[in-house]
């Protein structure tokens, strides 16, 4: 009888060794396969940092036609935006690690170069309009959260029954040297804010009419 004991509890051990073992390769293997995505964002968001530094200069020269400022400028936003749709999605499935944090940070970067350079962009053309929205990344406060969430709802449905906006989502709270200038020069007062076409800041959002009643 206490052979039989000593036998299952062996068994027990063995089995239940088995599985942690399993389940720590199986975490291995998520933890590179994670490890690799990261680095894909890193290299994408790199390259895009530079492609955007030479549309910023691209933009200024007066020879470039409008209307391929504007399908450019639109397509370059939309790439840059699902990228860090993306992003977040990967961000809201698992820990929000400081290498993550880190990546979010240079995609805000990388759309205020976006919105940088499309504002000599905006002032020679009138074919386009932008809307930066500015939000808070690092909020803890639910009510801020679920305002945020309505908001960008609410703006990509505009975006999407309009080809001709282009919309910039930014954390404004990502102490960015450039953005905080930004947000200075424009008197942005509180976040969430949105900017339309450089002119008008609102910081109430009811639905996408509010939006379209500033458009040009």
């Amino acid at each position: 009888m206490l052979k039989n004991k000593k036998h299952v509890f062996w068994e027990a051990l063995i089995i239940t060794s088995a599985i942690f073992l399993i389940g720590l390769f199986i975490g291995m293997l998520i933890e590179v396969g994670n490890s690799n995505e990261i680095n894909e964002f890193y290299t994408k968001s790199e390259i895009s940092l530079v492609d955007a530094n030479a549309m910023s200069h691209l933009s200024e020269q007066s020879s470039l036609d409008c209307n391929s400022l504007r399908e450019n400028n639109i397509q370059f936003a939309n790439r840059i935006y699902g990228e860090a749709k993306l992003l977040e999605q990967y961000e809201s499935s698992g820990k929000l690690t400081e290498g993550m944090k880190l990546l979010h940070k240079k995609y805000d970067l990388l759309r205020t170069l976006i919105w940088i350079g499309n504002r000599d962009s905006l002032k020679r053309c009138d074919n386009y309009n932008l809307i930066v929205y500015l939000y808070e990344y690092e909020t803890e406060e639910i009510e801020k959260k679920a305002k945020q969430n309505v908001w960008s709802k609410i703006l990509l449905e505009a975006k999407e029954e309009d080809e001709n906006i282009l919309l910039i989502p930014i954390a404004g709270d990502q102490n960015i040297t450039s953005l905080n200038l930004l947000i200075e020069e424009y008197n942005v007062e509180e976040l969430p804010a949105i900017i339309i076409n450089n002119k008008k800041n609102i910081y109430t959002l009811q639905d996408k009419q509010t939006i379209k009643d500033l458009l040009n």
